[in-house]
């Protein structure tokens, strides 16, 4: 008689799922001048999620921060430095004088001098935290800055070499600013050519965010004609906000924020807390659009493309802005 085999019982093995990774995401930080003080809370918002940019790219007053970020400050770090340069205002004004360019007089004719007010490598030497070091080698986080060439008419994109020139060359806006010798190439505020640098990072990451402090100019009440100076900065906003509603109809970011800082003035350096304030909402609808789409992103990476019909709104959105359909 023969012996019956005992019978196991298998226990199914589960499918293994591929692991959720989380999108990469490059970061621009636009230019606006004293506006730009906006992208210290945006910094906080990455940091409060625990994100960090693959990669920056910056103009202007966010070349300066970009740089800071890149260097390995947090958001926070960032806000308390700024806090401590303009709070000394005495202190500021002093560093100021010592960085202009020429003897006071030449303001009054200043648009005959041969130069302008400050000289934008010095006054970096003030106002950037002494970890931002003097190379883009020494940057945690790859950085595109942009300046513009002013006989070319053209960008000219920094990613290497001297870091220090090029912020100077991205924030020398003409009158204010010394223009930056470069190679050779005579170099002015790179707002005047891209003001909001997203299209740079194309590529770079999963997503792209843009960050925009431009403004256009505010009529204060009782104010019948904007004084000469305000007509000359707000030719400057004229360009920037052209620009970008160009760039935005032809390519558009995965997640846009308008920092919503347009009152302040170009020059409002010393109002930095109510700058700060103003442009907090803006960082929860970052911190919001931000977890929207980065879970569509994720889900997508894990199961793969669903029927278009199936898609959540909100993600369907995030990947129409991105240029492809659900079935791509």
């Amino acid at each position: 008689m023969s012996r019956k085999r005992p019978i196991h019982a298998v226990t199914p093995v589960a499918p293994k799922l591929p692991a959720r990774r989380a999108p990469t995401i490059a970061l621009a930080l636009g230019g606006g001048g004293a506006r730009g003080l906006a992208h210290i809370p945006v910094l906080e918002a990455f940091d409060e999620m625990g994100l960090r940019p693959k990669i920056i790219a910056g103009t202007s007053i966010g070349a300066i921060f970009g740089a800071a970020y890149a260097a390995g400050l947090s958001g926070r770090e960032i806000r308390a430095h700024t806090q401590e340069v303009l709070k000394k205002r005495l202190d500021l004004v002093r560093d100021l004088y010592s960085a202009r360019v020429r003897n006071t007089r030449r303001i009054w004719n200043v648009f005959t001098a041969g130069s302008a007010f400050l000289a934008p490598a010095r006054l970096l030497d003030v106002i950037l935290p002494p970890s931002v070091g003097n190379d883009f080698a020494g940057l945690r986080t790859p950085l595109k800055i942009v300046a513009s060439d002013f006989y070319a008419q053209e960008p000219v994109i920094f990613a290497s070499g001297p870091l220090r020139k090029a912020i100077a060359a991205s924030i020398a806006l003409p009158v204010i600013f010394e223009p930056v010798v470069h190679e050779g190439r005579i170099l002015i505020d790179g707002g005047l050519v891209n003001p909001l640098p997203f299209d740079l990072l194309h590529g770079e990451a999963d997503l792209t965010v843009a960050i925009d402090v431009s403004g256009s100019p505010v009529r204060r009440p009782g104010q019948e004609m904007p004084k000469a100076w305000e007509t000359l900065f707000a030719s400057n906003f004229i360009f920037e906000r052209t620009i970008i509603k160009e760039k935005l109809r032809s390519r558009h970011p995965d997640v846009y924020i308008d920092a919503g800082t347009s009152r302040f003035q170009i020059l409002d350096f010393l109002r930095l807390d109510e700058i700060l304030a103003a442009a907090e909402p803006a960082k929860e609808r970052l911190k919001a659009q931000l977890a929207r789409v980065m879970e569509a992103e994720t889900l997508e990476a894990v199961e793969g493309p669903e029927p278009e019909k199936e898609l959540p709104a909100p993600k369907r959105r995030a990947l129409l802005r991105r240029g492809r359909t659900a079935k791509s």
